[in-house]
């Protein structure tokens, strides 16, 4: 029969000798479902596509976009999410010290925001992991390629996906803990929250990699997954959106009670304006920009579920790093009283090192140092003693 084969676009699989394996266009090629044949010959080599790629998955003549601008789009898109990502990780790592470095900020919220940075920083480095090991060299064959190395990048995005969705989730439950209850334990709260947090996604992991070695032990675990592999990870990142979703409205409902309750009614501006504020802070702490395409098909939308979930995806740690920590004025405050107290010390310093080398240069400092040697001149010290013998 004909072996796998990769065509540079599809994966073909086995086929035995006179057998026409049918396959949908790829999901490079947005959302056209027409399907690709191709015929294991009697010479047992696969014969061409039919219908062509050109016609089956909508490049035609009238079309706008033929497969080298495609792969173009692509290619350029690539480079803004990794720009993104580049700069989410560097933004991230920076506020994680900065909260790491001040005892003032070692309290609930910000250990929260702490691990929500880290699973942002986590997949960041994923996308790059897989990136790297599966699309560094355009000539592999991604039909035969199934390692250990490959199937451990792709577990790994999996699980900072998982553990990202799930920290947006726990800042959405904490701030609303926050709003309903005039007292919370922290200690308490802390503790479950690091368990669910990183303890979920990891049970969730789990269950899918026993469940692609069992079931679908193929590739690198980053083609396309049957009903049951695919909802192991899709439905606890539906449920999390869902349940985030249900918290941002329940949140905005609150802030609004809130607002009129504090400003009487009078000043309808000013509360339309703090609710804006408070609104657009929520929206990438909670990942509400998710919900968009939630619910919808994979092969929905593909080039608008790429701007946002990768492009805007992509920069949403760094947004996560500027408003909760770099534009907090609390952190601002105490950056600027660090940075006062550093330059006075340098000042302290600078004016010792001055005035010792005063000091050192001095005229009076100078004539003292040829007294002090004069007293313990050996020339002195005869002198000294032959007038105390002629006194005697």
């Amino acid at each position: 029969g004909c072996a796998r084969d990769w065509d540079g676009l599809t994966c073909w699989p086995r086929a035995t000798f006179g057998e026409v394996v049918k396959i949908p266009c790829p999901q490079f090629f947005e959302e056209f479902t027409s399907f690709l044949q191709r015929n294991c010959t009697q010479e047992e080599y696969w014969s061409e596509p039919f219908p062509p790629y050109t016609i089956a998955c909508g490049f035609d003549e009238g079309s706008s976009r033929g497969p080298e601008d495609q792969k173009s789009f692509y290619s350029a898109f690539w480079r803004v999410y990794t720009t993104g990502y580049a700069a989410s990780v560097t933004s991230l790592i920076t506020a994680l010290i900065v909260f790491a470095a001040f005892r003032k900020f070692h309290c609930t919220r910000n250990y929260i925001h702490m691990h929500l940075f880290v699973s942002f920083i986590l997949r960041a480095v994923a996308v790059f992991t897989k990136d790297a090991v599966l699309f560094a060299d355009e000539t592999m064959d991604h039909c035969l390629m199934s390692t250990v190395a490959c199937k451990a990048a792709v577990a790994f995005f999996q699980f900072s996906i998982l553990a990202n969705f799930f920290w947006l989730l726990i800042e959405g439950i904490y701030l609303q803990t926050l709003l309903l209850l005039t007292f919370v334990s922290n200690k308490k709260f802390v503790w479950w929250f690091i368990f669910t947090g990183w303890g979920a996604p990891t049970a969730v992991m789990f269950a899918w990699v026993l469940t692609r070695i069992h079931q679908q032990n193929t590739g690198c675990w980053d083609d396309d997954e049957n009903g049951v592999v695919l909802w192991i990870i899709k439905g606890p990142i539906l449920l999390t959106v869902l349940i985030n979703f249900i918290i941002f409205i329940n949140v905005i409902r609150i802030l609004v009670h809130k607002l009129k309750s504090q400003e009487g009614g009078g000043k309808h501006s000013s509360h339309f304006v703090r609710l804006a504020k408070s609104t657009l802070l929520l929206i990438p702490l909670f990942g509400v920009h998710y919900i968009v395409f939630a619910f919808f098909p994979e092969s929905t939308g593909l080039e608008a579920r790429l701007y946002i979930e990768l492009g805007l995806g992509s920069f949403q740690g760094f947004v996560v790093a500027l408003l909760y920590c770099f534009s907090n004025a609390e952190v601002q405050t105490e950056l600027k009283k660090q940075l006062c107290k550093w330059q006075y010390q340098e000042y302290l310093t600078f004016t010792h090192k001055q005035g010792a080398l005063s000091r050192e240069t001095s005229p009076v400092n100078y004539v003292t140092q040829l007294t002090l040697l004069d007293k313990i001149s050996p020339k002195r010290r005869s002198s000294v003693l032959q007038d105390g013998v002629t006194t005697v």
